[in-house]
């Protein structure tokens, strides 16, 4: 039985078909016509079941058949299933922060979720991105070319980007600002981390974890190695798909 996910995200959208193993899967922008965008990417796919989750889920689901679940259960299970030794799953979306801790047999045990507040998520890294005029993915490399160090006392968007504007108008070299940005993101995750209790392997999931600094800095900061998916903005759907598939 082929069994399907969808993670409606603020930032993507992507489905997964499972059965036995992934057999289909795509990531595309979510645009401004989530919906829409959800049925074409489910026109042609055939599926027996469909699990949506995400930031969009309740939106969509009743509209596509399909049944909803959390980011939390979603994210564990994809975790689980890819990692089964998994302890910790971080996820850093657009708008939101998830740290989960997990069991030996991956049920959620403890977690913690900023989703109030855009400080430290995806759509900050893009804001302070474009204010140094650098693209996402150069974002991250300008901060491991650092030489120095310097400061920014705060993770809201609109204080943090008036430092930035700060900084440059002092004369700081925009790699410092990029590190010292990437570094304020990963105090917030790790202290996310330890409040739920850190257990290894720990599991970075979502668009953010193709983030090479972020990765190093949560990595020295925790003391762990940290494990990013070959795909790690599946993981939600992919935890989905199982979960129709277990008939949740």
């Amino acid at each position: 039985m082929t069994s399907a996910g969808l993670d409606v995200g603020s930032r993507t959208i992507g489905p997964v078909l499972f059965d036995g193993g992934v057999v289909d899967s795509v990531v595309k922008d979510t645009g401004i016509k989530p919906l829409e965008r959800c049925q074409q990417l489910l026109n042609g796919r055939s599926y027996n079941r469909l699990v949506v989750t995400g930031y969009g889920r309740h939106l969509v689901a009743p509209l596509l058949g399909g049944e909803v679940i959390s980011e939390i259960s979603a994210y564990a299970a994809g975790a689980h299933y890819l990692y089964p030794d998994s302890g910790t799953v971080i996820d850093i979306g657009g708008q939101d922060i998830k740290v989960i801790r997990l069991s030996d047999q991956g049920a959620v045990v403890r977690f913690e979720m900023n989703d109030r507040c855009a400080a430290g998520t995806g759509k900050f890294l893009e804001v302070m991105a474009h204010t140094l005029e650098v693209s996402l993915s150069e974002f991250a490399e300008l901060a491991l070319s650092a030489s120095k160090f310097v400061q920014i006392n705060s993770l809201c968007t609109v204080f943090a980007e008036s430092e930035v504007v700060s900084l440059i108008a002092r004369g700081e070299e925009a790699s410092a600002i990029a590190l010292a940005l990437h570094q304020a993101v990963a105090k917030r995750i790790t202290g996310m981390v330890h409040r739920v209790g850190l257990k290894e392997r720990v599991i970075f999931a979502g668009g953010v974890a193709r983030n090479r600094c972020l990765n190093e800095l949560l990595g020295d900061i925790l003391g762990v190695e940290i494990t990013v998916p070959s795909e790690p903005q599946i993981v939600g759907a992919l935890g989905a798909a199982l979960m129709a598939g277990d008939g949740i």
